[in-house]
């Protein structure tokens, strides 16, 4: 039996990893991928992808989307500081997806969220719904707001926190650029933080799409169930020649804030508080659930990465 799974976002980070994982060693499945543009490579993702072009932006454009479809998974979202643009793809968008899905009898729905609606922190050790959330950014509340309408239609809401990995364009460059800009430890760099490799979270994606076990709908933390101890994080990228290697001074918070507030960057202090402080979310459940291993861990996964981000932060480098 050949399953049609519709995928947003499948062009992106997180993504083209799980379109790698419904495509790469699951017979029957197809894939209709929505973009706004085809991309060139397109013929390189296999005889099972069928490009569909649209917006999340333009409701009228996802009409028929998912006729004949089993499954929707939904990726795609505008994640920048445009609040009406976020309306528009992240609310509006996703409610008009969902009602095609609906309309289509979609059986599964997968839908991708953020651990960043949660807001700021810090969060130690916890579970869904066990802090309330109360998110910062235009992003964040409207990837939020999102969420519901994905639970009416019987979604399985996956919440990550930090994905690492190829294409990662802001989690080790923030990082690279808060060496720099606060050259010490971090406040013992104790911090534990939800972490996930991005082809790790690509698998778990397709599990829960088109795997044996059917994982109830509701919401879902989907990083590594094992949280990553920031110092372990940044000595692991030193190691593999990322990030330079830090001075041994260990510098308390307050002294980390405001040397951060007298070198100016791109990275924010809310950003550099993600980062450096607690912002760990229970995540073995879906992981069970779903019956997908999470495999050895995300500092595992770094080396076969290391080179795309070097590569990426030199061309990143002023001149």
């Amino acid at each position: 039996m050949t399953d049609l799974v519709v995928l947003t976002g499948a062009t992106g980070f997180i993504g083209s990893a799980a379109l790698a994982a419904l495509t790469g060693g699951r017979p029957g499945v197809r894939v209709r991928a929505l973009v706004r543009r085809v991309p060139e490579r397109a013929a390189g993702a296999g005889p099972g992808v069928e490009w569909v072009t649209g917006d999340l932006a333009d409701p009228a454009s996802l009409r028929g989307l998912c006729a004949g479809a089993g499954t929707l998974v939904h990726l795609a979202s505008y994640i920048g500081r445009d609040e009406e643009r976020c309306e528009a793809v992240n609310v509006a968008g996703t409610g008009a997806l969902m009602a095609e899905a609906r309309r289509a009898g979609v059986r599964r729905v997968v839908h991708l969220s953020t651990a960043a609606v949660y807001g700021e922190g810090p969060h130690h050790g916890i579970g869904v719904d066990e802090t309330p959330a109360v998110p910062v950014s235009p992003a964040s509340r409207t990837r939020l707001a999102g969420e519901r309408y994905a639970r009416r239609a019987g979604a399985v809401v996956l919440r990550p926190g930090l994905v690492l990995g190829a294409g990662d364009r802001w989690v080790v460059p923030a990082l690279r650029e808060l060496v720099e800009r606060v050259p010490a430890v971090w406040d013992g760099d104790r911090a534990l933080l939800s972490v996930v490799d991005v082809g790790d979270l690509g698998r778990l994606i397709a599990a829960v799409a088109v795997g044996g076990a059917v994982v109830p709908s509701g919401t879902y933390h989907a990083s590594h169930p094992e949280p990553v101890r920031v110092g372990d994080l940044l000595t692991e990228l030193a190691a593999h020649q990322v990030l330079p290697a830090r001075p041994g001074a260990d510098w308390p918070w307050p002294v980390c804030l405001e040397r951060l507030r007298r070198a100016p960057g791109r990275v924010s202090e809310r950003q550099f508080a993600l980062l450096a402080r607690d912002h760990w979310y229970r995540g073995e459940d879906v992981w069970r659930l779903s019956a997908c291993p999470p495999g050895p861990g995300p500092l595992h996964r770094l080396p076969d990465a290391a080179h795309w981000y070097r590569d990426h932060l030199r061309r990143r480098a002023p001149a």
